[in-house]
């Protein structure tokens, strides 16, 4: 697949195959995730991979995440301590956020189904999602990705919406 169908056709999969994905595949998603941009190199995300179904379980119970089990999730988290010094600190946010789509547009490239579960700003998710992993104050889970074989198909997106868009010349 390539780059243009792997990001058109990505699609949000809740619905996921009872089968344990290869840590050759886990090993893709995050060369992926860490190619993402990142502001001035500071590159203050990490990556926490969730196989232990007891774990996976807390998760599902941090949010509203509990009707999507998947065999894999991916917590992208940031590191505070390794982020920009002053107003600049907030970028992480972006980081993470880049990260994540590469991780989402990877998933669907090896034939994996995935779903960003939003993680950040959700105060009680967020402690309850650092809890689960026994995160250090330091570390704020950004997102929560859902990875597995999807035992559903998604329509692809059929392009973009001309409304939303505005040509400045």
């Amino acid at each position: 697949m390539d780059a243009k169908e792997a990001i058109l056709s990505r699609r949000s999969v809740r619905k996921f195959l009872d089968k344990r994905v290869p840590r050759e595949l886990i090993n893709e998603l995050l060369s992926a995730a860490d190619a993402a941009p990142s502001a001035c190199n500071k590159r203050p995300v990490r990556f926490f991979v969730i196989e232990s179904p007891e774990v996976l379980s807390k998760l599902n119970e941090a949010g509203r995440f509990s009707g999507i089990s998947a065999p894999l999730a991916i917590v992208v988290a940031a590191d505070m301590k390794a982020t920009l010094p002053r107003s600049f600190g907030e970028y992480w946010i972006q980081d993470a956020s880049a990260a994540t789509e590469n991780i989402l547009i990877m998933a669907n490239a090896l034939g994996l189904g995935s779903c960003w579960c939003g993680v950040y700003l959700q105060r009680s998710v967020m402690e309850k999602v650092a809890e689960a992993l026994g995160l250090d104050e330091n570390i704020i889970p950004f997102s929560l990705i859902k990875i597995g074989y999807p035992d559903e198909t998604v329509e692809p997106h059929a392009g973009y919406e001309k409304s939303r868009v505005s040509f400045i010349k």
